[in-house]
């Protein structure tokens, strides 16, 4: 199977099982921003539950900018808020210290445009999958592409349907209970090497 898809922030399981589970992945690489999207927005499990960590990016006056051009707002803090979020949401994860040397560095080098740095999320995710993509980039934006499976959906943060994934231990399982569909981090910290696995496994749900 070829897929289609956004490159977004620490991408949730549902985007990174199509992944895993595609011959070939595409991504999109010239279609228009959107807000309230998953392209700059990720969620993790936090002591409270669900928490949303959110890239600032900034606006401009144009009515339409091309999601390439979108620029990250580095006057704040916000590589620093981020990282310390995961270190208190995941220090007691399984694995997260196993994993921590090759995420920490996306925090402390200053990071430009907003799909850049999703894409050198996506690097460090699939080596600590230790799984190979097989991915190329489109050149112009299309409606649709002819042999492929438009996946470009899983982007949009506000109709994101309800999927059945299977249980995995999370750190505070014990307070607020499974909660499906985080960023990948989840799962990494939380299962290690077997996330793999579990991400093949995952797919017939999407």
């Amino acid at each position: 199977m070829d897929v289609l898809i956004h490159p977004t922030y620490f991408p949730n399981i549902a985007h990174v099982a199509a992944m895993v589970q595609s011959d070939q992945v595409t991504f999109e690489m010239d279609d228009n921003y959107q807000k309230q999207t998953y392209r700059n927005r990720t969620y993790i499990y936090g002591a409270n539950g669900n928490l949303q960590l959110s890239i600032p990016i900034i606006h401009t006056q144009k009515e339409r900018q091309k999601y390439r051009d979108i620029k990250i707002y580095n006057n704040e803090s916000w590589q620093a808020i981020h990282w310390k979020s995961i270190e208190t949401a995941y220090r007691t994860s399984p694995f997260f210290e196993f994993y921590e040397d090759d995420f920490q560095p996306l925090f402390t080098k200053k990071a430009e445009k907003l799909l850049d740095f999703n894409m050198a999320c996506l690097d460090v995710i699939f080596d600590c999958l230790q799984l190979e993509l097989n991915s190329s980039k489109t050149k112009i934006y299309e409606k649709s592409l002819e042999g492929k499976t438009d996946f470009r959906h899983l982007t949009n943060a506000r109709k994101e349907p309800l999927y059945n994934f299977d249980f995995y231990m999370q750190v505070f399982n014990d307070k607020h209970g499974f909660i499906s569909n985080l960023s990948v981090l989840d799962l990494l910290f939380n299962e290690g090497p077997n996330a793999s696995i579990y991400l093949e496994n995952q797919f017939k749900h999407i």
